[in-house]
């Protein structure tokens, strides 16, 4: 979380309001979070200087705005720049689908049906985001990371359509008597 962070505030200072709202408008599809969490991190960082706050009266009310240090530039950097670490690629819906021979039939059935609709759902939203990002304008100065940025919403909705693929051949076994 406190690279997701340090990486908002490098585009601009925010407050948590802003930083989760932002969050929320597509980072949560690669990486869960709360606003505890994000409050956590914020606490972890200022600690460790990455971060730093000031007070903004914003329509009456006293804000917390959050903006990176030189020193979290830094720490943002390293990471940034070091290779990609191999990690398990984890998905905790598989768990479900590991063990789901404990259930009635046609629970699992309903329950393959609702997680490819949901699924839908969040491809939907995921390619009207594409198709706003193709007509708005980025400057030079940000295109490499509106481009990288691109890049990882592709990823997803490839991923996702993977993953309605791979549901719909789950539900026809189910459905043909095979599994």
């Amino acid at each position: 979380m406190e690279f997701i962070i340090l990486g908002l505030l490098l585009l601009q200072s925010r407050s948590i309001y802003e930083l989760r709202e932002r969050i929320d408008k597509g980072i949560n599809l690669m990486y869960s979070s709360s606003t505890g969490s994000i409050q956590a991190a914020i606490k972890k960082l200022l600690a460790a200087q990455h971060i730093t706050f000031e007070m903004r009266v914003d329509n009456g009310r006293e804000k917390k705005i959050y903006s990176i240090t030189p020193q979290g530039i830094q720490h943002f950097m390293q990471w940034v720049n070091a290779p990609n670490e191999t990690s398990n690629i984890k998905n905790p819906d598989l768990i479900k689908i590991y063990f789901m021979g404990f259930s009635d039939r046609e629970v699992r059935e309903r329950n393959i049906v609702l997680q490819i609709e949901n699924l839908r759902e969040i491809l939907s939203t995921l390619e009207l985001v594409w198709e706003s990002a193709k007509i708005t304008e980025v400057p030079e100065s940000g295109r490499d990371i509106a481009n990288y940025q691109l890049a990882t919403l592709d990823y997803g909705i490839k991923s996702i359509r993977f993953n309605i693929g791979w549901y719909e051949e789950l539900l026809d076994k189910i459905r043909n008597g095979e599994i």
